[in-house]
């Protein structure tokens, strides 16, 4: 099961953040078809925010056909996300942390790296590749 974590100085809202939490455990694979999510309860309690936070989130996760609640028992993925395997993230993220640390070794820092990365990834969507 999923575990969520804020980021209270993030900047992005509560119930965007617990979205993205299960977009990514799904893209990790993680989190998989039929897999229930923590109720709205425990979540409220493990983190202390609004329940309609967590009901707000997980109606745009249903909404967009990811998961789906079943009355009297919970919310459960329906869908996982297309994309590489755990595999190829593993394989991918090595390399991303070898490209990090290389970085930081040429005298690079955190906002040089998000610079550098937002540029190439813009890039690469320019040109068709991502």
């Amino acid at each position: 099961m999923i575990e969520f974590d804020l980021d209270r100085r993030s900047g992005v809202s509560t119930y965007l953040q617990l979205v993205h939490q299960v977009k990514q455990a799904l893209r990790l694979g993680t989190l998989r078809p039929g897999d229930q999510l923590p109720t709205a309860r425990e979540v409220v309690e493990s983190l202390a925010i609004n329940p309609n936070t967590v009901l707000k989130a997980y109606r745009e996760l249903e909404r967009d056909g990811l998961v789906e609640g079943r009355p009297g028992m919970g919310t459960f993925v329906r869908h996982g996300i297309a994309g590489a395997t755990l595999a190829e993230h593993t394989r991918l993220r090595r390399g991303l942390e070898t490209w990090v640390r290389d970085a930081f070794a040429a005298g690079l820092d955190q906002e040089d790296l998000r610079a550098l990365f937002t540029v190439v990834l813009a890039d690469a969507a320019k040109k068709g590749v991502a």
